[in-house]
Protein backbone atom coordinates (compact mmCIF):
# COMPACT_ATOMS: atom_id res chain seq x y z
CA UNK A 1 0.00 0.00 0.00
CA UNK A 2 1.23 3.56 -0.57
CA UNK A 3 0.73 6.41 1.22
CA UNK A 4 0.75 9.93 0.45
CA UNK A 5 3.09 12.47 2.65
CA UNK A 6 0.25 14.72 3.43
CA UNK A 7 -1.69 11.52 4.79
CA UNK A 8 1.82 10.91 6.70
CA UNK A 9 1.79 13.76 8.56
CA UNK A 10 -1.88 13.66 9.31
CA UNK A 11 -1.42 10.45 10.99
CA UNK A 12 1.72 10.99 12.60
CA UNK A 13 0.22 14.42 14.17
CA UNK A 14 -3.35 11.97 15.20
CA UNK A 15 -3.06 12.00 19.22
CA UNK A 16 -6.05 9.87 20.06
CA UNK A 17 -4.19 6.88 19.81
CA UNK A 18 -7.44 4.75 20.08
CA UNK A 19 -8.44 6.13 16.23
CA UNK A 20 -4.90 5.76 15.05
CA UNK A 21 -4.93 2.31 16.19
CA UNK A 22 -8.40 1.52 14.25
CA UNK A 23 -7.00 3.54 10.77
CA UNK A 24 -3.70 1.19 11.51
CA UNK A 25 -5.75 -1.96 11.69
CA UNK A 26 -7.92 -0.84 8.56
CA UNK A 27 -5.10 -0.10 6.42
CA UNK A 28 -3.68 -3.46 7.57
CA UNK A 29 -6.50 -5.38 6.17
CA UNK A 30 -6.47 -3.32 2.55
CA UNK A 31 -2.65 -4.66 2.04
CA UNK A 32 -3.41 -8.09 3.19
CA UNK A 33 -6.70 -8.89 1.90
CA UNK A 34 -7.00 -6.21 -1.05
CA UNK A 35 -10.43 -4.62 0.29
CA UNK A 36 -10.00 -1.29 -1.06
CA UNK A 37 -13.64 -0.56 -1.55
CA UNK A 38 -15.83 0.34 -4.37
CA UNK A 39 -14.07 3.52 -5.76
CA UNK A 40 -14.16 5.56 -9.44
CA UNK A 41 -12.65 5.62 -12.41
CA UNK A 42 -12.06 9.71 -11.26
CA UNK A 43 -10.48 8.69 -8.22
CA UNK A 44 -7.96 6.68 -9.80
CA UNK A 45 -6.72 8.99 -12.39
CA UNK A 46 -6.34 11.75 -9.57
CA UNK A 47 -4.26 9.24 -7.63
CA UNK A 48 -1.71 9.21 -10.42
CA UNK A 49 -1.15 12.72 -9.26
CA UNK A 50 -0.37 12.13 -6.02
CA UNK A 51 3.31 11.21 -4.64
CA UNK A 52 3.38 8.51 -2.54
CA UNK A 53 5.50 6.39 -0.45
CA UNK A 54 5.92 2.99 0.77
CA UNK A 55 3.77 2.61 3.89
CA UNK A 56 4.97 0.65 6.79
CA UNK A 57 2.91 0.12 9.74
CA UNK A 58 5.35 -0.47 11.98
CA UNK A 59 6.48 3.73 11.42
CA UNK A 60 3.66 4.30 13.59
CA UNK A 61 3.75 2.04 16.47
CA UNK A 62 6.84 4.78 18.91
CA UNK A 63 5.20 3.88 21.85
CA UNK A 64 3.87 1.14 24.81
CA UNK A 65 0.30 2.52 24.43
CA UNK A 66 0.24 2.72 21.26
CA UNK A 67 1.13 -0.72 20.66
CA UNK A 68 -1.05 -1.65 23.21
CA UNK A 69 -4.19 0.19 21.11
CA UNK A 70 -3.21 -1.53 18.09
CA UNK A 71 -3.11 -4.72 19.11
CA UNK A 72 -6.52 -4.71 21.24
CA UNK A 73 -8.09 -3.25 18.06
CA UNK A 74 -6.73 -6.09 15.76
CA UNK A 75 -7.96 -8.48 18.88
CA UNK A 76 -11.53 -7.07 19.31
CA UNK A 77 -12.03 -6.90 15.36
CA UNK A 78 -9.52 -9.18 13.35
CA UNK A 79 -9.24 -12.77 12.17
CA UNK A 80 -5.98 -14.85 13.27
CA UNK A 81 -4.30 -13.71 10.02
CA UNK A 82 -4.73 -10.30 11.51
CA UNK A 83 -3.75 -10.63 14.94
CA UNK A 84 -0.46 -13.17 13.20
CA UNK A 85 0.07 -10.18 10.97
CA UNK A 86 -0.14 -7.28 13.45
CA UNK A 87 2.53 -9.00 16.48
CA UNK A 88 4.63 -9.00 13.13
CA UNK A 89 3.68 -5.27 12.45
CA UNK A 90 4.86 -4.93 16.42
CA UNK A 91 7.69 -6.93 16.55
CA UNK A 92 9.37 -5.17 13.24
CA UNK A 93 8.86 -1.86 15.19
CA UNK A 94 10.45 -3.23 18.50
CA UNK A 95 13.35 -4.55 16.29
CA UNK A 96 13.23 -8.12 15.48
CA UNK A 97 16.64 -9.20 16.73
CA UNK A 98 15.53 -8.27 20.18
CA UNK A 99 12.30 -10.01 19.90
CA UNK A 100 14.20 -13.06 18.41
CA UNK A 101 16.72 -13.07 21.61
CA UNK A 102 14.09 -13.20 24.07
CA UNK A 103 11.87 -16.16 22.53
CA UNK A 104 14.84 -17.84 21.71
CA UNK A 105 13.35 -17.71 18.19
CA UNK A 106 15.85 -16.92 15.23
CA UNK A 107 14.65 -14.07 12.63
CA UNK A 108 14.32 -15.72 9.89
CA UNK A 109 11.55 -18.39 11.72
CA UNK A 110 10.21 -15.32 13.09
CA UNK A 111 9.71 -13.76 10.05
CA UNK A 112 8.47 -16.60 8.57
CA UNK A 113 6.19 -17.27 11.73
CA UNK A 114 4.66 -13.35 11.32
CA UNK A 115 3.92 -13.54 7.79
CA UNK A 116 0.90 -12.86 5.87
CA UNK A 117 -0.90 -16.65 5.55
CA UNK A 118 2.12 -18.44 8.18
CA UNK A 119 -0.17 -20.45 10.89
CA UNK A 120 2.26 -20.49 13.70
CA UNK A 121 2.12 -22.57 16.58
CA UNK A 122 0.05 -20.79 19.90
CA UNK A 123 3.27 -21.01 21.70
CA UNK A 124 5.12 -19.11 19.29
CA UNK A 125 2.30 -16.42 19.54
CA UNK A 126 2.13 -16.32 23.24
CA UNK A 127 6.53 -16.15 23.35
CA UNK A 128 6.27 -13.00 20.65
CA UNK A 129 2.83 -11.24 22.79
CA UNK A 130 5.05 -11.63 25.86
CA UNK A 131 8.42 -10.41 24.24
CA UNK A 132 6.51 -7.17 23.18
CA UNK A 133 5.44 -6.58 26.45
CA UNK A 134 1.83 -7.95 26.09
CA UNK A 135 -0.13 -10.52 27.77
CA UNK A 136 -3.87 -11.84 27.50
CA UNK A 137 -7.38 -11.02 29.79
CA UNK A 138 -10.24 -13.28 29.24
CA UNK A 139 -13.53 -10.89 29.64
CA UNK A 140 -16.95 -12.43 30.19
CA UNK A 141 -18.97 -10.86 27.18
CA UNK A 142 -21.87 -9.17 28.56
CA UNK A 143 -24.98 -9.18 25.98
Amino acid sequence: MEKTDEFDKWLKKLKDNRAKAKILFRIQRIEEHGNYGKSTKSHFRNMKKMKTTKFDIAEYLDDDDMIAEYLNNVLEEGETSDIIAALGHVAKAQGMSKIAAETGLSRPSLYKALSHGSKPQFETILKVLRAVGGHLNVKTIQG
